[in-house]
């Protein structure tokens, strides 16, 4: 079985493009995913390089951007190429499946929402009411 599930951060603006021929959208993202504490209480993160495929890419290009929370179902994918010095290149990635998006809005007006992609009710209420946590306290 090949399932992966990320939660993190976006470390810059998604980057939206379309592929020759069929035209299909496709967004690659990178996602900061916090690790447990180490032993000296250091946060420390590590980077996924994720591909999103189709209208989710579309839809992550417009409204994510650097430093927003979103959640990524997928599977690892690997895969090499050549690169133009002739080196064989080699990528490890996440091929998404499912996207949520835990804080969003349009890039250029800032909105804050609720989830996306769902259309249960609940999902897409403000959250501005909400008093935010310092989790640091929290022992797990």
């Amino acid at each position: 079985m090949n399932k992966v599930v990320l939660i993190g951060r976006l470390t810059k603006d998604p980057e939206l493009k379309y592929t020759p021929g069929s035209g299909t959208a496709v967004t690659t993202i990178t996602l900061a995913v916090d690790r447990r504490f180490s032993k000296d209480n250091q946060r420390e993160a590590d980077f996924i390089p994720v591909v999103i495929w189709g209208k989710s890419a579309e839809s992550t290009a417009q409204y994510m951007s650097k430093g927003k929370l979103m959640s990524v179902a997928g599977r690892i994918q690997t895969r090499s190429y050549e690169a133009k010095d002739g080196g064989r290149r080699y990528v490890t990635e996440v091929v998404a499946e499912e996207v949520k998006f835990l804080e969003w809005g349009n890039k250029t007006q800032g909105q804050n929402g609720g989830f996306a992609g769902n259309d249960e009710p609940g999902y897409g209420a403000s959250f501005d009411d909400m008093t935010p946590i310092d989790d640091g306290d929290i022992p797990f």
